[in-house]
C-alpha cells in the first residue's frame, strides 16, 4: 500500500513559512509510520532544495524550486498529477490536491478564515483557497480537520457531509516542549538579555492575528502596570503595518519584535515569559497555545472558538476585539501571582490530553476509512482488500 503526502509546504526557512503548517507535516511524517501497518509505505513529495530525512518515509524531491507559492501552485497542478498515479492514496497536507487527481485522496483543512474573515488575507490568497478548497472537499474521500470548529465550519460553510469529516486535533512533543530547570532558563535570559519579567506572544504577524487589539490595551496601561511585550514571528501579509503600529503608539520603548524564532529557541522562550499572550480573532487549532501550556506558561488568549478547545479552562479568555478587557487582564495577569500559578497547573494538566502520536493515529484511522472505499479499484485486488480490513 503505497501513500503519497505534499509536503512542500515543509518549508526549511527561517520565516513565517516555517510556522504552524510546517510544523503539522513535520511532526506527521515523524509519528505517522509507527502507526501504521509495516506494508504501507509513505513518500513526501517536498521542494528540490528540502534535505530533511524521516524514518520510513522517503522524500521524493521535485525538479521545480517551489518555495514561491505561485511556482507551487503550478507545479502541484500541472507536473504532480503525473507522479501520483502510482500512489493507492494521496493525502494533501494543506486545503488543496491537483484537479486532475486520479488516485483516492484525503486533505486536511486547518480552518476556513478565508470564509470567516476575508478582509484579513489578501485578495489573490482567499480566492485561491475558497475555489480550491472547496473542488477538493467534494472530491476527497476524507476531509481531516485539526478542530471540531474547523469540522463545524466545513459542514456550515462548505457543506461537507458530517460523515467525511474526521477531527484530528494536533499535538506537541513532550520531549521537547516542557517545564525546564531554572538554571537553564537563566543561561537562556543571560544570552538573551532578557528582562526578569516580560509577556510574550508568538505568531506570524498579520492582521489575523489580532495584534492591534493587543497593542492598543497594552498603551492604556500605565508604565507601572505594563511587563516588556516581546512579539515573536514572522512578517506575514501586511505585517509591517504592525511594526507602524508599534511606534505609531509611542511603545517602541517597551514592545520588541524579535522576528521568526527557530524551533529549538521555542521551549525556552515560552519557560521565561510571564505570560503567553494570543489575541487572534480565529484560529484552526492554536498550536502556540499549546506549547506555551505545556512549558507552564500561564495563557491569556481571545475566546476564539478553536484556542476554547486547546486550552478548556485553563488560563483566561477574552473577546478578540475588546481592548478594555485585554488591559484589565493583562494588569491582572502582572499583580496576581496566586492566579498565575493556578494557570500555570491547570495548562500543563490540559496539554497533557495533546499529541503527536495522537493525531498519527487517527489520521492512520482516516486512511483506513478512504482505502477501504476505494478496496473495489483496480489497484486493489480482493485479497489486498482482505489484508486492508485485517490490519
Amino acid at each position: 500500500m503505497k501513500i503519497g503526502l505534499n509536503a512542500h509546504l515543509h518549508s526549511q526557512q527561517a520565516s513565517y513559512r516555517s510556522a504552524g503548517i510546517k510544523g503539522y507535516i513535520a511532526n506527521l511524517l515523524r509519528y505517522l509510520p509507527a502507526k501504521a501497518p509495516d506494508c504501507w509505505q509513505f513518500e513526501a513529495l517536498v521542494g528540490a532544495a528540502n534535505s530533511a530525512e524521516f524514518e520510513r518515509v522517503r522524500l521524493s524531491r521535485s525538479a521545480l524550486d517551489t518555495q514561491s507559492p505561485l511556482r507551487r501552485i503550478i507545479w502541484e497542478q500541472t507536473l504532480q498529477p503525473w507522479k501520483l498515479r502510482q500512489y493507492d492514496l494521496y493525502h494533501a497536507l494543506a486545503f488543496v490536491a491537483p484537479i486532475a487527481l486520479a488516485a483516492p485522496m484525503v486533505v486536511t483543512v486547518y480552518d476556513l478564515s478565508f470564509l470567516r474573515y476575508p478582509e484579513r488575507l489578501s485578495r489573490a490568497r482567499r480566492l485561491y483557497l475558497r475555489s480550491m478548497t472547496a473542488l477538493t472537499c467534494s472530491k476527497a474521500r476524507r476531509v481531516l480537520a485539526i478542530s471540531q470548529s474547523t469540522a463545524d465550519d466545513l459542514l456550515s460553510l462548505l457543506g461537507v457531509p458530517a460523515d467525511k469529516i474526521d477531527v484530528t486535533p494536533l499535538g506537541y512533543d513532550r520531549a521537547v516542549f516542557r517545564p525546564l530547570p531554572a538554571a537553564e532558563r537563566e543561561r537562556f535570559r543571560r544570552e538573551q538579555q532578557l528582562p526578569e519579567r516580560f509577556w510574550l506572544y508568538v505568531g506570524t504577524l498579520e492582521p489575523r492575528k489580532n495584534l492591534s487589539t493587543l497593542l492598543a490595551a497594552y498603551g492604556r496601561l500605565p508604565n507601572a502596570e505594563r511587563l516588556p511585550l516581546i512579539l515573536g514571528g514572522g512578517i506575514g501579509w501586511r505585517g509591517r503595518e504592525i511594526l507602524a503600529e508599534i511606534e505609531r503608539l509611542g511603545l517602541g520603548a517597551s514592545v520588541t519584535h524579535i522576528g521568526f524564532i527557530p524551533a529549538a529557541e521555542l521551549p525556552l522562550w515560552y519557560n521565561c515569559a510571564e505570560a503567553f499572550v494570543y489575541p487572534s480573532v480565529f484560529e484552526g487549532f492554536g498550536l502556540p497555545v499549546l506549547e506555551a501550556m505545556a512549558c507552564g506558561a500561564p495563557v491569556v488568549i481571545s475566546d476564539a472558538a478553536a484556542l476554547r478547545e486547546v486550552a478548556g479552562s485553563a488560563g483566561w479568555r477574552i473577546p478578540s476585539l475588546a481592548a478594555g478587557s485585554w488591559a484589565e487582564a493583562l494588569k491582572r495577569v502582572k499583580m496576581d501571582e496566586a492566579w498565575r500559578d493556578e494557570a500555570k497547573a491547570d495548562g500543563l494538566a490540559r496539554a497533557a490530553r495533546f499529541s503527536w502520536e495522537r493525531t498519527a493515529a487517527l489520521t492512520v484511522g482516516s486512511y483506513r476509512k478512504a482505502l477501504a472505499e476505494s478496496s473495489l479499484t483496480p489497484k486493489t485486488d480482493g485479497a489486498k482488500a482482505a489484508e486492508l480490513e485485517s490490519k
